[in-house]
């Protein structure tokens, strides 16, 4: 299941020209993805505080395709790829008005919060993603 979220570019998202600075993507991505681990009732604070576990970016792979530019509002899309107990690899998207600016893959770990050595994500957020992968085939 696809996740879309919105949000609006700011001068500090920028260069002197007004276009989103590239690094800036980033942050829209991370967002995003924070959003849907929110969306699906899952604080990242929670699961470091309650389950020693957290979630770390392990690799990253951006293709852009046309620039953001100040004051757009920018749709950026969260997809599951794949996941297993222990990592999550994402398919996102920045749009502006149904227009594909930047399209990432992402994959991240689940890693005990003090060791920084992959874990089993908690099993109830393993089962959701699942589950919303089974309704999208």
């Amino acid at each position: 299941m696809t996740a879309r979220f919105r949000y609006r570019v700011y001068w500090e998202d920028t260069d002197g020209g007004g276009v989103v600075y590239h690094a800036r993507y980033l942050h829209f991505l991370e967002r995003a993805r924070s959003d849907w681990l929110s969306a699906l009732g899952h604080s990242q604070v929670a699961m470091r505080e309650q389950n020693g576990r957290v979630f770390a970016v392990t690799a990253m792979t951006l293709d852009f395709v046309r620039p953001a530019r100040l004051e757009d509002e920018l749709d950026v899309l969260v997809d599951v790829q794949d996941a297993s107990r222990a990592r999550i690899d994402f398919v996102q998207r920045v749009e502006r008005r149904g227009e594909e600016l930047v399209r990432a893959t992402v994959r991240a770990a689940c890693l005990d919060a003090e060791r920084f050595v992959p874990v089993r994500m908690p099993g109830e957020l393993f089962t959701q993603i699942i589950e919303a992968r089974g309704n999208q085939k």
